[in-house]
């Protein structure tokens, strides 16, 4: 049942990086994204064809593990634990997972916590049902824009990792117009990445992209049995983050 969101298939001519992927600008990311050549987007999804485990090979989601990364966000050191809970919440009528995301420095001051919503469909396909995030800033001030969830002020349902990821697939993450609308575009599979937590592989790479931050696009390397292993900026400010520890 899975609706595959890959609404173009674009040749773009590609400049090899240090990084093993390819660099492209955010328009180029943005139009290899879009969302049926300007129509709407609006996944219809049958909540009968859900499965309860999320096992995809390249986004587990056991209940219980505990995944550690460190690195650097907007200037300063980050700790970031993501933990996939036991609770769960219905989503237009899907049991999505809770996983609770919480960034702290390394001496623990709150920088965000947000819990996520996913589900996987009986293809394998895994998919994102909302988000509730807050960043917490130096003076105590809190930020809970990008907010969103599936089915409530036209918010609508998006991938975060198909079933069998393919180059170039391109699809919606996530959209709430104006708060949520992060897009992926697969760009390389094979071959393995040495990260603190060890060397892993054969992995998945992907190019990230936001209208909402039209100069910035990310890199994300996922492997299998693990998720997500390693995040950088290849435009915008640099940030990164690698998996050190997992547990569960």
């Amino acid at each position: 049942m899975t609706i595959r969101m890959v609404h173009r298939r674009t040749v773009v001519a590609l400049a090899a990086t240090a990084t093993g992927v390819a660099l492209l600008t955010p328009m180029a990311i943005a139009a290899a994204t879009s969302s049926n050549h300007g129509g709407a987007y609006e996944p219809v999804l049958d909540p009968a064809n859900f499965v309860s485990a999320i096992d995809n090979p390249y986004y587990p989601l056991p209940v219980g593990r505990l995944l550690v990364y460190k690195g650097v966000r907007d200037g300063q050191l980050q700790i970031d634990k993501v933990r996939v809970t036991d609770k769960t919440r219905v989503i237009e009528g899907i049991t999505a997972t809770t996983v609770s995301d919480i960034a702290k420095t390394p001496d623990g001051t709150l920088l965000e916590k947000t819990r996520d919503w996913y589900a996987q469909d009986n293809e394998g396909t895994v998919w994102y049902l909302g988000e509730d995030t807050a960043s917490y800033g130096s003076s105590g001030q809190i930020d809970t824009s990008g907010s969103w969830l599936a089915g409530v002020n036209d918010g609508e349902p998006g991938i975060i990792m198909e079933a069998n990821p393919r180059i170039p697939d391109a699809y919606r993450q996530e959209y709430l117009k104006g708060e949520a609308e992060d897009t992926a575009w697969i760009t390389g599979r094979g071959g393995q990445v040495t990260i603190p937590y060890g060397t892993v592989g054969p992995v998945l790479k992907s190019l990230e992209h936001t209208a909402l931050e039209p100069n910035v696009v990310d890199l994300k390397v996922y492997a299998p049995g693990l998720g997500i292993v390693k995040e950088k900026a290849l435009a915008g400010d640099q940030e990164v983050a690698k998996l050190v520890r997992v547990r569960g």
